[in-house]
């Protein structure tokens, strides 16, 4: 979809932008959208490695588990 807007269509847009918010509000808004996709961004990573951390540390905990009943096992 937006591989098909163009220089053009890019200059129309920031032109509508600029009469919608005016030269004061412009820089905050793109700040704004800025920070927004910096933090979507972000937080995907983090579901990303995240679910790769959880997933570790619970195969971890099985395996300690496992080893500590292993263990009572072998000493009774």
């Amino acid at each position: 979809m937006l591989q098909n807007i163009g220089i053009p269509g890019l200059i129309l847009i920031l032109v509508i932008a600029l009469i919608i918010f005016g030269p004061s509000k412009l820089p905050e808004v793109g700040r704004a959208f800025g920070n927004t996709l910096k933090e979507f961004k972000k937080a995907t990573s983090d579901l990303v490695h995240g679910d790769n951390d959880n997933k570790k540390t619970t195969t971890e905990a099985v395996n300690t588990q496992a080893d500590d009943s292993i263990q009572s096992k072998i000493s009774s």
